[in-house]
């Protein structure tokens, strides 16, 4: 049985836990406790502080884990990303008064910064740099003297209004969701299940199936409308020059693809009637 940290509150809580229990996994957070045993599927879910799942994952102390790119980054973890996931997407920007003559993030580099991620601004800055370092409510530091600007994670910004701070530059570090695994846990048979369940997952949520009919003469320029993930499946109709055909695709890009399937073949349909009825 393999171990596997999960987020226990946040904006990677309730996405995880979608994801996992589409996956098949029994990994709801239980009531009182940190820990949920999936017997079936050989895995003991704990419930973990995303800051603090790289540092399990590192030492080995956990097999695998789901947090923040800005997370490992931040402890250092050797943790070895295996799987991009599709949420959490943030970026961690630095902020100063509305009020301050700074317009850009080098100005900042002999300044006080309040953050919570000191190791990702110094590694921006390849610098030492003066900290003041908090765990949370980082805008209020400014407002209360003891930093000349803040390094936050920023969602719609809304926050650093109500505090009178104003973005400046372009964003230090941008994060979104990842798996993560230890270095010497990346052979188990459960931790590659696991991906493979996630990202079958994925493959699913972002591509469609789509069927079709084409005429022979067609076939090549559907296939390359239609290439599937590997190569559509195709197979010819009884007593016709037709065949069939299957792919998955895009969904984002599904409509258009089939209005050029539809312009494309029904084109040729329209012509062989034409010829037909012509005695071309």
């Amino acid at each position: 049985m393999i171990k596997v940290a999960l987020p226990n509150k946040g904006m990677l809580f309730e996405p995880t836990q979608e994801l996992l229990k589409a996956c098949g996994y029994k990994a709801s957070k239980p009531y009182k406790t940190l820990t949920q045993f999936d017997t079936k599927n050989g895995i003991e879910f704990f419930f973990l502080r995303p800051s603090d799942i790289p540092m399990y994952v590192g030492r080995g102390i956990i097999d695998a884990g789901i947090t923040g790119i800005d997370f490992n980054a931040e402890a250092k973890s050797p943790a070895v990303k295996v799987l991009d996931l599709p949420y959490g997407a943030s970026k961690m920007c630095a902020a100063v008064p509305n009020e301050s003559p700074v317009q850009s993030l080098d100005e900042l580099k002999n300044s006080t910064i309040a953050t919570s991620f000191p190791n990702i601004v110094e590694g921006y800055y390849k610098k030492p740099m003066d900290f003041v370092v908090l765990e949370g409510a980082v805008e209020i530091s400014v407002s209360l003297g003891v930093a000349d600007a803040i390094v936050d994670v920023v969602g719609t910004g809304t926050t650093l209004k109500q505090a009178g701070l104003r973005i400046v530059g372009e964003p230090l570090f941008r994060s979104n969701a990842a798996l993560f695994c230890n270095p010497q846990k990346t052979e188990l048979e459960e931790v590659n299940t696991l991906i493979r369940r996630i990202e079958g997952k994925l493959v699913a949520q972002s591509y469609m199936m789509i069927e079709y009919d084409c005429p022979a003469e067609l076939l090549q320029k559907a296939c390359e409308l239609t290439p599937g993930l590997d190569a559509p499946t195709v197979t010819k109709l009884h007593g016709r020059e037709w065949y069939s055909v299957k792919a998955m695709v895009p969904q984002e890009e599904a409509n258009s693809i089939m209005d050029k399937l539809w312009d494309a073949i029904f084109e040729a349909v329209r012509i062989r009637v034409f010829q037909g009825l012509t005695g071309l």
